[in-house]
């Protein structure tokens, strides 16, 4: 896929982009990795950074293309103005379909990269709901109003329920067929059955903010191809077929 395919809705102060997982948002300190912020100069020449999500995320990220929308974009962060929704597959079922965590998350003291809930920590907040819940995984919404590093995905591992596919603070375990149906059989001329989900199981749904006229926008990006086939074996699994 090329750029061209990752586009949500652009216009002269700022692009949205479905940005597919295992790409850095922006460059690391490292430098050798492509990342989305290089692909949108070679673009656009003139690029602004807003907001990132974590490189194995996939999702909606918004860029400024000039200095004025970048300042009145990243004001809206900043206040928490925003309306940032996201969509996730969970281990297991949880006791209530609608919730909040209010646990405060801080950089982990011996492990670069890596967070952890701590009571001197950064308020971080996040509502989640229950979309439908298939025993073996559930499929969540969230709404963050905080935007701390890993946010969601430390506080449902707080919960009991980390994210499918997490190697930080999961089992990071692939998502097989074979495992969520009895009858499943490779085709002859397969010798491996390949994951049906591989990666992080989690994806930025939905932005909300105001352009410059103060009118409300609302961008959505549709979930990717391997989320949509995992969310269909288990809803053919639930039905018993």
């Amino acid at each position: 896929m090329k750029l061209a395919d990752w586009l949500i809705f652009e216009n002269d102060d700022f692009v949205a982009v479905n940005k597919p997982s295992g790409l850095l948002s922006i460059p690391d300190r490292i430098g050798k990795e492509v990342s989305l912020k290089t692909l949108l100069i070679e673009r656009y020449s003139s690029i602004f950074t807003v907001h990132r999500l974590d490189k194995d995320t996939s999702g909606l990220v918004v860029f400024a293309k000039h200095e004025a929308m970048h300042k009145h974009l990243s004001r809206q962060f900043e206040a928490r103005e925003t309306k940032k929704i996201y969509q996730g597959l969970v281990i297991g079922s949880l006791p209530d379909k609608k919730g909040s965590i209010n646990s405060p998350i801080a950089e982990h003291p011996a492990q670069n990269g890596t967070m952890i809930v701590h009571r001197q920590g950064k308020e971080s907040l996040t509502d989640y709901e229950v979309l439908e819940d298939y025993g073996v995984y559930s499929h969540l919404q969230f709404r963050i109003h905080t935007g701390r590093t890993h946010q969601i995905r430390i506080h449902m591992k707080e919960l009991g329920h980390p994210i499918v596919c997490d190697v930080l603070y999961g089992d990071g375990k692939p998502v097989l067929v074979s495992s969520l149906k009895s009858k499943f059989k490779l085709s002859r001329d397969v010798e491996e059955e390949r994951p049906i989900l591989n990666r992080l199981a989690l994806h930025s749904f939905q932005l909300g903010f105001n352009d410059f006229n103060s009118k409300s926008v609302e961008l959505e990006a549709p979930l990717p191809k391997d989320l949509r086939a995992t969310l269909q074996q288990l809803a053919k699994r639930k039905k018993g077929k």
